[in-house]
């Protein structure tokens, strides 16, 4: 855990909000305040916000409603908007990279670098080889402000934007841990963006989003059964106590969690091919659709590496008082974003403005 207080973790999604509110004590995490709320289509496109007055009123009543008075918040950012690399740059002094960051990212990054907010963490330093390897992050400036301006309508204070394959990361880290040898994946496989997040000997070696994801299944059952997108989802979800799932709906699930292991299995297979690594020993999988036991049999098959669901929520106590906690364990897949931005601290040396 990092220096300072935890702030609070506010994950908007393509298809709904999550906010998590963890606290530490005697060494053990505990949620004592989370909330949910589920947001209209189209709201959130590729991780553009097209609806502000919505979320607006989503944030506002998440905080109310689950009496959530801090008001200092971490946000998560993902899409085309943002750019994730492993760059090699000659060695030099953490003054000397600060002033020297921009160039380098200008050779990296196919946008005007006036536009983007950059950020680097260095992964390796080779004095023999006078190199040092970095991840170098970058978003663009108007997609973080959008954000943060939304955040302030709702009266809250953006301390601190993460990316989300790495709030993810941060989660696993907290709970799991990451092996200092070999290579693991954490996938999320959220509404509209699945996250792949390779990480080698501890560190993130490749990120990939792939935008096949929870709503492309519920969209190919919406156009195979001619039914609404609301009717499609909850055939996805199991139907409830009250409906009966057509035949033909897990076969489309098949078919469609099929493809996705198919993209799943191209990036690792690329990222095999051009990293050096011999092999990814597992992939955790996490998210909202991660629950789909065809999904996980489908990545294993085609990967060939075995798959193992993610609860984030393992080793996290619930606030009995504040929290309903079989609700809270109902929804973990769902809030590892929020729960992996939660872990972030308002005193934390590296963080971007917002």
């Amino acid at each position: 855990m990092a220096d300072g207080k935890n702030l609070v973790g506010v994950d908007i999604g393509a298809s709904s909000i999550k906010v998590v509110q963890l606290k530490e004590s005697r060494k053990k995490l505990s949620v004592i305040r989370y909330g949910y709320a589920e947001l209209p289509p189209q709201t959130i496109i590729d991780g553009h916000v097209m609806n502000a007055g919505v979320v607006t009123e989503a944030l506002l009543k998440i905080f109310s409603d689950n009496k959530i008075a801090t008001k200092d918040v971490a946000i998560g950012v993902y899409g085309q908007s943002v750019i994730v690399r492993k760059i090699t740059v000659p060695m030099m002094t953490p003054e000397e990279l600060d002033e020297q960051i921009n160039w380098e990212a200008e050779q990296h990054i196919p946008f005007d670098i006036k536009l983007m907010s950059i950020d680097y963490e260095v992964l390796k330093k080779r004095p023999e080889a006078g190199q040092m390897d970095l991840l170098l992050v970058a978003a663009k400036k108007d997609e973080i402000n959008d954000y943060a301006s939304i955040l302030r309508e709702a009266k809250l204070r953006p301390i601190v934007v993460d990316i989300n394959a790495f709030t993810v990361q941060n989660i696993f880290e907290q709970q799991v841990g990451l092996p200092p040898d070999g290579t693991i994946a954490l996938l999320n496989v959220g509404a509209a963006v699945s996250t792949l997040n390779i990480v080698s000997r501890g560190v993130s070696a490749f990120t990939r989003e792939i935008t096949n994801a929870g709503g492309s299944i519920t969209e190919e059952i919406r156009k195979q059964c001619n039914v609404s997108y609301e009717q499609a989802e909850a055939y996805k979800c199991g139907g409830g106590p009250t409906q009966i799932v057509p035949q033909e709906v897990h076969q489309i699930i098949q078919q469609a969690c099929a493809g996705l292991a198919g993209e799943i299995q191209r990036s690792i297979d690329f990222f095999l091919a051009t990293s050096g690594e011999s092999e990814i020993s597992k992939i955790h999988i996490c998210g909202g659709s991660a629950y789909l036991a065809p999904l996980a049999k489908a990545i294993e098959k085609r990967a060939r590496v075995p798959v193992e669901l993610f609860d984030p929520l393992t080793n996290i106590l619930a606030d009995a008082k504040s929290t309903n906690e079989p609700e809270l364990r109902a929804r973990a897949s769902q809030l590892v974003v929020a729960l992996g931005l939660s872990l972030r601290c308002d005193k934390e040396k590296r963080q971007w403005s917002a």
